[in-house]
């Protein structure tokens, strides 16, 4: 039976080597797994309990969960062809749920990285160092989108009421509230900026030669700056609309003013911060407790 699966994966539905390969070794894993069971079960006799069995052995023996739902995944295929061959009677695979996907947690610099970045660093005048602090701080101190960031224009900044006025995903706009720190960097940049010998944009973040700033320069320069504080991963614009995040539940900001300040539809999006910083809890309460 799984070689007749397997002919139809390679000859009928042009599966490449590699797939078919992967498809009947997850099969026959299954095939010694039953087979090693009390009934002599077969493949027309086996059922749900079996397959939730398999499943738990390798969840047992440490196999992550994508590795389990691709094998239940092969299973299911195999079964679908098998019934509407007529070669069994049911599909018990039908009605057997995976086990969930661990999301990662969100990357994000902790307070003193971006202290030490933002303060203790030296930083140079001319109008790149400038530029690329500017873009830092406005990240760090309003969890905006890359693409936000990019399309802002000097009109969307009231320094009277410190609000930015940015626009989000499909068009919806939404107000953030800056502080001090932010119109003093944003006022020194743009004497900077209005002193450039060309600008054709109303862009509020412009090149050194007066033209919007494009998302791969904004990525390399958010990179390069971030390489120096940081090790993670990732040091994308985005880890700093995830450090924003995680800052403001830090200190005590409620999960909805969060999630109006990022934009989010769904609070459930937010929440994903809320386990980061139970993480971070876990770890100060590992190092502070004494039987910790």
């Amino acid at each position: 039976m799984i070689e007749q699966f397997l002919n139809h994966l390679r000859l009928e539905r042009n599966y490449s080597q590699r797939t078919v390969d992967s498809y009947g070794k997850d099969l026959r894993a299954f095939e010694t797994h039953f087979k090693n069971l009390e009934g002599h079960l077969s493949w027309t006799t086996v059922d749900a309990d079996v397959i939730r069995d398999w499943m738990e052995q390798m969840m047992d023996k440490g196999n992550s969960a994508t590795s389990i739902n691709r094998r239940l995944s092969a299973l299911r295929s195999f079964f679908r062809y098998a019934l509407k061959k007529c070669l069994v009677t049911s599909d018990p695979a039908h009605a057997v749920v995976g086990p969930k996907k661990e999301k990662p947690l969100p990357m994000y610099l902790k307070e003193r990285e971006m202290d030490s970045l933002l303060d203790e660093q030296e930083w140079g005048t001319g109008y790149k160092d400038v530029l690329a602090r500017t873009i830092l701080i406005i990240f760090y101190e309003t969890g905006v989108r890359i693409s936000e960031l990019i399309g802002l224009n000097e009109a969307d900044v009231n320094f009277v009421t410190h609000e930015l006025k940015v626009t989000g995903k499909r068009n919806k706009q939404r107000v953030i509230p800056f502080g001090k720190e932010l119109e003093d960097t944003l006022t020194a940049y743009l004497e900077l900026r209005n002193a450039l010998p060309s600008r054709q944009t109303d862009a509020l973040l412009v090149s050194s030669k007066g033209e919007r700033l494009k998302d791969p320069t904004v990525r390399t320069m958010v990179k390069k700056h971030l390489s120096t504080v940081s090790t993670l991963k990732k040091r994308s614009p985005h880890v700093l609309r995830h450090t924003f995040a995680t800052a403001m539940l830090n200190h005590e900001a409620g999960l909805e003013s969060v999630q109006k300040l990022l934009g989010h539809e769904s609070l459930a999006t937010t929440e994903i911060y809320t386990h980061t910083t139970f993480e971070q809890l876990k770890k100060v309460y590992k190092t502070a407790h004494p039987r910790g």
